[in-house]
């Protein structure tokens, strides 16, 4: 039977830690990072059912006394890394998933450092006597179960799942923990009278893709009996590149989701154009003020990196799937992901044949305007700073409920 090796830390609520950290009058009080939109709250201010991505007005009904504070966004980043590279001394096979947390495994080091609970109580210790700042972390045989495990740690806590209690250990638990079942998905489960994972283990494989989907009714029954054969990955190559605004609830109209999309585009683009990347699909997801989601896909006959060229096929993308939900009136979140990426090719000239898509294809006239305008933009920013110059929608559009440092933050993939 093979040693359990994995290991996933997380921050606790690493923004409202960070900030109680910076300014100890906060600590032990319930505090939230944001203003128009809940960024990230203290665990005082979970009590009372506040959550991120809330409206802050929502919040404070929730909350009265809660706090607002600005995010110190250059010191998430500082202490997140702080945070792996104390992970980095005991192992070097680490994934670092997003800011504040990571999978690392150890079986390599046991040796040197003692065994995987050791080199956990190690690390937890480090992280709060260096940096000051709580962190859970589960160890497991499998990533699922080690993720899941970091969950029931928390807050400040460490589970270690011992080899032969897996699954006893994982079926008692809520359905939610597990790793890919949002809360449109455990909605749905819910309604099923699945509420814990041992539910869903023993609900029939039919059932449950016809529930879900087969992809994910397939998944999520391997994952329900801990079946995970996910091996710790040091690089990754990027498949996509997104970024999502929380809107609150504001009206599905063009005037809300067209500059919303544009700024997006323009986020997720420039991080492209930045390693010399392209992407044939554009797909958007939108969200509903009943928290149901809906995603649209368009693939393009050429790879792009255009702003322009991804905010018009998004806006044509939403504009339509709006069309087919005329009774839903609000909308609360906004998506854009670019795949099929790969490297820049060198962009093939094109005689204007007026075709249809023609505005939409890089070796154009005006798509080659607009690759060229980017990059000119592209420079600009790097001299003098991504507020120096932009879209005059988005320029004008007044003051973001999200400031653009924490959406850099939260872009996981490039």
């Amino acid at each position: 039977m093979t040693e359990a090796t994995i290991l996933h830390a997380d921050l606790d609520s690493f923004y409202a830690s960070v900030e109680q950290l910076l300014n100890p009058e906060l600590r032990g009080r319930a505090m939230a990072v944001g203003g128009g939109v809940v960024l990230a709250c203290s665990y005082e201010a979970k009590a009372f059912g506040v959550r991120g991505g809330m409206s802050g007005r929502k919040a404070k009904e929730l909350c009265p006394h809660l706090i607002f504070v600005h995010g110190h966004f250059d010191q998430y980043q500082r202490l997140g890394d702080a945070a792996i590279d104390v992970m980095r001394d005991y192992t070097p096979v680490i994934e670092r998933i997003s800011i504040d947390e990571a999978f690392a495994d150890v079986a390599g080091c046991t040796h040197l450092f003692g065994s995987p609970e050791t080199i956990a109580v190690t690390i937890r210790k480090r992280v709060r006597d260096e940096l000051g700042l709580p962190i859970s972390v589960g160890v497991a045989r499998t990533k699922h179960l080690a993720k899941v495990a970091s969950q029931v740690a928390k807050p400040d806590g460490l589970v270690v799942v011992r080899p032969g209690t897996e699954l006893e250990f994982l079926h008692d638990l809520p359905v939610g923990l597990m790793w890919g079942v949002g809360p449109v998905t455990e909605q749905k489960l819910r309604d099923e009278g699945i509420t814990t994972i041992g539910q869903l283990a023993n609900t029939p494989g039919k059932s449950l893709r016809g529930l879900l989907g087969e992809a994910v009714g397939e998944k999520l029954a391997d994952l329900a009996w801990d079946r995970d054969t996910r091996s710790v990955e040091t690089r990754h190559s990027a498949r996509s590149a997104g970024a999502q605004s929380a809107l609150g609830r504001k009206p599905a109209t063009e005037s809300t989701y067209k500059p919303t999309l544009r700024h997006l585009a323009d986020r997720v683009t420039s991080r492209l154009r930045a390693k010399s990347l392209v992407g044939r699909t554009i797909t958007v997801r939108i969200r509903f003020a009943d928290m149901r989601s809906i995603t649209r896909s368009s693939t393009l006959d050429a790879p792009i990196s255009a702003t322009v060229i991804v905010a018009e096929v998004a806006e044509e993308l939403v504009r339509t799937a709006l069309a087919e939900y005329p009774r839903e009136k609000t909308i609360t979140l906004l998506a854009i992901s670019v795949s099929h990426i790969g490297a820049q090719p060198q962009i093939q000239l094109e005689l204007p044949l007026g075709l249809v898509d023609e505005k939409h294809r890089p070796g154009t006239r005006q798509g080659l305007a607009r690759w060229s305008a980017d990059r000119a933009m592209d420079k600009a920013r790097t001299r003098f700073g991504r507020e120096s110059i932009g879209y005059a929608i988005t320029q004008l559009e007044g003051r973001k409920s999200v400031p653009d440092a924490f959406r850099e933050l939260a872009e996981k993939n490039l």
